[in-house]
């Protein structure tokens, strides 16, 4: 202890714990400034959660390419996948049938359940190839023989459906059949087809689990009487971010008609929003680091008050403005790292224990905080970013310095003898 700067020294012994009103305001101000750094640390790291998971989970579903046309018909599809896999960024290539139909349960009890839900068919041997799906089976078998098909968990458990049940599915011509059926006397009653439920699936975001129904190629494209045509073809790239770049690069070697589209696009505004949310998030918490700098502020303003013959003595003893300065600026820099350390303990362990707060708040309230239907995850995400961290503590630490300047310059600028008569 004798070592150090007597600045530094004399700031240690002004901020020992005492029982003085000063005392008090500097605690608070450490508080302030450990529950800002704590906040803004838990917010960041769960919107850079949400982030993550959400590209995670489109991607886990859905592929980073889409190649289509206009008219969402691809007719010559084989050809084409043969020309994107020609690609050397391009990893895998399946096509696929996507639309919405009409649903209706077969329930041994009870009346019938009719629910509009997007079908989506694909090739088994090659959806593996390009999305996760075929490893997120919660229950049952990714088997898509014959009239087999798997559905989502959300979609299962919101209409209490079990494997092995049997749903009745009206594809859009049904529908224009009933239109025939209406204004014509000769018109035709259509059948819907009866698909059995092979297995459940369960990829961890709520409007896939819930909306979603997979099927065999051929079944889809027979629903929508596309013959041997495709809606078009998912592609899966080494990586993600250069989605852009590749589909410039197959651009070129594509039919005219051809549309390829990015997973950014399909889901841009929605990541948009969220990098937005983020940033104005950051700069609003961040004002609670405002806060806890004028309350160390108000503390070394009362503290220079109470302590102007102490520092009257030190000029008269020799002491230099800028040795004075040091030592007020020395306490509020202790106050910033005692604060953004005990916040950054505090908001590191909040983000371990932040799925059990949860729990533990909906046993206590009976609320739900986070709700799955609404935020579409099962748990609160979570990314800690080192660079979004070491932003947080340098920023709160700057701050709290910035606050102990004008205290310090104040005891600084002092006069021995204005200082000794307690002006």
């Amino acid at each position: 202890m004798l070592s150090l700067p007597f600045e530094l020294l004399l700031a240690l012994r002004y901020l020992r714990p005492k029982r003085t009103f000063v005392s008090i305001i500097t605690l608070i101000s450490v508080m302030g400034v450990t529950l800002g750094v704590a906040v803004l640390i838990i917010v960041i790291s769960v919107m850079s959660g949400f982030d993550q998971s959400l590209r995670d989970k489109i991607l886990g579903f859905n592929s980073h390419l889409r190649v289509s046309t206009v008219d969402r018909r691809v007719k010559n599809y084989r050809e084409i996948a043969n020309t994107v896999s020609a690609n050397p960024h391009v990893k895998g290539v399946a096509p696929y049938v996507l639309g919405q139909v009409l649903i209706k349960t077969q329930p041994t009890s009870g009346e019938s359940a009719y629910l509009a839900q997007y079908l989506r068919g694909v090739d088994p041997a090659l959806e593996g190839k390009v999305t996760s799906l075929t490893n997120s089976m919660i229950a049952g078998t990714f088997d898509l023989r014959g009239n087999r098909i798997v559905i989502g968990s959300g979609f299962a458990n919101d209409l209490r459906i079990h494997v092995g049940d049997r749903l009745l599915i009206y594809a859009p011509r049904d529908v224009e059949k009933w239109d025939k059926a209406r204004t014509s006397d000769k018109g035709e009653i259509p059948v819907p087809d009866d698909y059995e439920v092979a297995g459940i699936f369960e990829v961890g975001y709520y409007e896939y689990d819930s909306a979603y129904i997979i099927t065999s190629l051929g079944n889809a494209q027979d629903l929508y009487e596309l013959q041997d045509s495709v809606h078009g073809l998912m592609v899966m790239i080494n990586d993600p971010n250069q989605a852009a770049s590749v589909r410039n690069d197959l651009a070129p070697a594509l039919p005219e008609h051809s549309v390829i589209s990015t997973w950014m696009d399909d889901a841009r505004h929605f990541l948009e929003a969220l990098a937005v949310e983020k940033n104005v998030m950051f700069y609003l918490l961040f004002f609670i680091m405002i806060v806890a700098a004028f309350g160390i502020m108000s503390a070394l303003i009362t503290f220079v008050v109470q302590k102007t013959k102490e520092i009257g003595v030190l000029k008269a003893l020799g002491a230099q403005n800028s040795q004075v300065m040091l030592i007020f600026l020395s306490q509020s820099c202790i106050v910033g790292v005692l604060g953004v350390c005990s916040g950054l303990g505090l908001g590191l362990l909040a983000l371990s224990y932040r799925n059990e707060f949860l729990v533990f708040m909906r046993r206590i309230t009976g609320v739900e905080l986070f709700p799955e239907q609404i935020y579409a995850f099962r748990e609160l995400p979570m990314l800690i970013v080192p660079s979004d961290i070491v932003l947080i503590c340098v920023g709160s630490m700057l701050a709290c310095v910035l606050a102990g300047l004008l205290p310090a310059w104040n005891a600084g600028r002092l006069k021995p003898v204005e200082a000794l008569r307690g002006n």
